[in-house]
C-alpha cells in the first residue's frame, strides 16, 4: 500500500481504505479463482495496482467520464481506475464470466459505486464511453477495429477520446499502423521500480 501513496499522496481517507482492502480480498478471491498468478499475488500493490494507475500519470479524466475496460480480468486496469476517479464510470467487461464475477464482488466489497460489470466480448458491447482502456489483451490493431464504435465524438477531457492500453515490450510492429497519431509513454518515467522498464501507455485518439 506504501507504493501506491508514494506515487498518489492526495489520495482521501476513503481511497486509501478501498486500496488497503484489495491484498486481503485478492488473495481470498484468487485462492477460489485464479485471476493472478500464484507467483505474483504477492506483487499485487506493483504490478497490478500501481500498473493500472500509470494511466492516471498521462490523463486525469473530468468527472462524469465514462471508461469502458476491455478484457478487464479480474478488475485491471478498471478497479484502481475507478478507486482514483471516484467521479467517473467505469464499465469493466470479459470473455471470462468467473473473472468478472472477481471484479464485481471486489468493486461491491470496497463500495465502489461508480463500476459495472459485465460479462461479454467488446464487439456485443454497443454503449459509447469517452475512453477504452486495457491491459496488453490483444493487438492494437485488432483492439482499435472492436472498439471505434464504442467511442462517443463529444469531448469532455484535455485528450480526445480514444483508446489507452498498458502494454511492455517492444511496440514498433504494433503501433506501426498509428505511428503518425499515437503516443507512447514510458512508464518508467514515472515510476522507478525495475518492473517498469520496459511498461508503457500506449494512446491513440479515434476522434481529433
Amino acid at each position: 500500500m506504501q507504493i501506491i501513496e508514494k506515487y498518489f499522496p492526495y489520495l482521501n481517507e476513503n481511497q486509501k481504505s478501498q486500496f488497503s482492502a484489495l491484498d486481503e480480498l485478492y488473495k481470498d478471491w484468487n485462492s477460489k479463482i485464479n485471476v493472478i498468478s500464484r507467483k505474483d499475488i504477492d506483487n499485487l500493490y506493483t504490478h497490478h495496482i500501481l500498473h493500472s494507475l500509470g494511466i492516471a500519470k498521462i490523463i486525469q479524466f473530468t468527472p462524469e467520464s465514462a471508461i469502458m475496460d476491455v478484457g478487464t480480468g479480474g478488475g485491471f486496469p478498471g478497479i484502481p481506475l475507478a478507486i482514483l476517479f471516484p467521479e467517473c464510470k467505469f464499465h469493466l467487461l470479459d470473455r471470462i464470466g468467473k473473472k468478472v464475477r472477481v471484479a464485481s464482488e471486489i468493486a461491491q466489497s470496497i463500495g465502489l459505486q461508480n463500476v459495472t460489470c459485465r460479462h461479454c466480448g467488446v464487439e456485443e458491447e454497443k454503449s459509447k464511453f469517452d475512453f477504452v482502456v486495457s491491459r496488453a489483451v490483444m493487438p492494437l490493431n485488432d483492439l482499435m477495429k472492436l472498439i471505434r464504435k464504442n467511442i462517443r465524438k463529444e469531448q469532455q477531457n484535455a485528450m480526445p477520446n480514444g483508446l489507452i492500453c498498458l502494454k511492455g515490450g517492444e511496440l514498433q510492429n504494433e503501433v506501426a499502423p498509428f505511428k503518425k497519431i499515437s503516443i507512447i509513454y514510458n512508464l518508467k518515467e514515472y515510476f522507478k521500480e525495475e518492473y517498469f522498464d520496459t511498461k508503457k501507455v500506449v494512446y491513440v485518439p479515434v476522434y481529433k
